[in-house]
This record gives C-alpha cells, structure tokens and sequence, in this order.
C-alpha cells in the first residue's frame, strides 16, 4: 500500500478506522498506525539519514496525528490531512541531519574528489559486494542531504515514492503548479551533482562505489558488521511501492530516479517504539476512550 499512488484503496477505509477510533476501538488505532507508520518513517529516515533520529521524529507525528483525530472534518482525504502534519512536522522540526558527508553539493563534490580510488579486483568486488551497496546507498544518501528540507520532502514524496503533482501539491500545500516547479528545481540540483559527479549516471566520471569502498572502511564510514543502508530484513522503494505511479519523470532521468528507489525501505519495526507506546499509555486510552 502506497498512500502516495493515484489508486489509494483498503479494505477498510482510513476515514472509517478514524471513527471506530472515536468510538473507542483500540483495534482501528493500531491498523490504522500500522498502515502509515512505514512511509512516514522512511520519508523521516530519507529527511535525516539517522535511523534514530527517524524513529523520534516519526513518533512525534504519528502523536500529533492521534492528538488531532478529532479535528478531522472528512472534507479532505485522510492522507492529505495526515501528511500534512507529517510535512508541518519534518519541516519545522530542528533535529541536524546525520551526513557524514556534507552540508550542500560544494562540499560533498570536494570531499569525493578528495577521497582516493583504490581499484580493487573483480573477485575482491565481490567478496565485498555488500560493502560497495552500502556505500553507494550512503553516498545517495548524502546528496539527497544536500537539498534543502523543503527539496528533500517533495523530492521524496513527489520522485521516490512517486505521487503525482495532484497528490504531491495536496500533501506539500501547494499549488499542482508550484509543486511541479519546485520538484523540478530539487531535481535539476540533485541530477546536476550526479552527472558530473557520479560513476553510475556518467562512465566519464571517475568516482565509482568499488573504487571508494577501501576508504570507507579504513576510516570507520562503513561498518561491515553493522550496515546502516543494506541489511537483509530491508526491502527497496522499488520494491515497496507501486509499479504503476506516475513519476513525472523524463526517460533521460528515469536512471537518476530508479538509482534513488533503489534505497532501503524499512519495513520491520520495534512495535513498542511506535505503537504500543501510544495506545498502552493510560493518557492516551484516556484521551481516546479506547477499549
């Protein structure tokens, strides 16, 4: 379920489950948290670069969401309504994103340009095939950390996750022009970096993941025994989301955006973190009158 798609469907309703929540059901809180806690993790995730960080900032949404339940008058989709909290949220929040790389393009292009080469063989390549992901997967991390907030989040919700300009201007509060507008701006500064930049977009540049990777682990930027990006109980936003969402994306991008959802996608969850610590609080049974 992508909430983000053209086609949003269930077999219950998020209007409905708010209701039976109303009402008192601690059953359609916890489907409804359920069904939402992923994506707004992984856009928190994606915003910050700091898995941490995330779970706090996704936390502190889903409880505006649920503090506000009442407030929802059903005159726009529930996932409008909600994610604009998300957005009002991740933008106004002042947690420091945890790049390890830098704060804009600048920097980051002189730090990879810094950073030496080492060619490794075929069959070093893939013994550490799990080491190059993950440094690849970091450095895409970085350049999204590059864009402003306000950037990273339409990037995000309007390339990564695919929503269209009549979803994504909805979600960001703006108009279906402005939000093609601004989308587009994030896109040519992020596209830019990687054509000149990146060994994966343009053959002629000579930075490559495999190239880089003996550095990453001389210097403690990759952990082989705790990947941050590439681990086996992740999924990809590619795999994730739905094939069928309009990305808005020329055929000569297509390869910038396909790189970027092939991201990690969280999907497995300390359900305490973000779920039992909500509806087990005696404050919030209170609040919500919950069976």
């Amino acid at each position: 379920m992508n909430p983000f798609a053209t086609t949003y469907e269930h077999d219950t309703p998020d209007s409905v489950l708010v209701n039976e929540i109303l009402e008192g059901n601690k059953n359609s809180l916890n489907g409804l948290i359920l069904r939402h806690q992923p994506f707004i993790y992984n856009i928190a995730w994606k915003m910050l670069g700091d898995a941490t960080q995330a779970e706090d900032l996704t936390q502190e949404a889903l409880v505006k969401i649920i503090s506000n339940l009442r407030s929802f008058n059903h005159k726009s989709s529930f996932r409008t309504w909600a994610y604009s909290i998300v957005r009002n949220h991740f933008l106004n929040d002042q947690k420091k994103p945890g790049n390890i790389f830098a704060s804009n393009f600048e920097e980051l292009g002189i730090m990879l340009d810094a950073a030496p080469s080492i060619d490794i063989s075929a069959e070093e390549q893939q013994l550490k095939k799990e080491e190059i992901r993950e440094v690849r997967l970091q450095c895409l991390s970085g350049m999204l950390l590059c864009l402003t907030k306000e950037q990273r989040l339409i990037y995000i919700i309007g390339d990564i996750f695919g929503a269209d300009h009549n979803i994504g201007s909805e979600v960001m509060g703006l108009s279906k022009d402005n939000f093609r507008k601004k989308l587009s701006l994030a896109r040519k500064d992020l596209h830019n970096f990687m054509l000149n930049k990146c060994g994966l977009v343009n053959k002629a540049n000579p930075c490559r993941c495999h190239k880089k990777v003996t550095v990453a682990l001389d210097y403690g930027m990759v952990d082989a025994k705790n990947l941050l990006f590439n681990r086996q109980e992740f999924s990809t936003f590619k795999q994730a989301l739905e094939t069928d969402s309009n990305y808005l994306v020329d055929e000569s991008e297509r390869l910038y955006t396909e790189l970027h959802q092939e991201h990690s996608y969280q999907t497995h969850f300390d359900k305490k973190n973000f779920i039992e610590a909500i509806i087990e609080s005696p404050n919030w049974r209170a609040k919500l009158n919950l069976n």
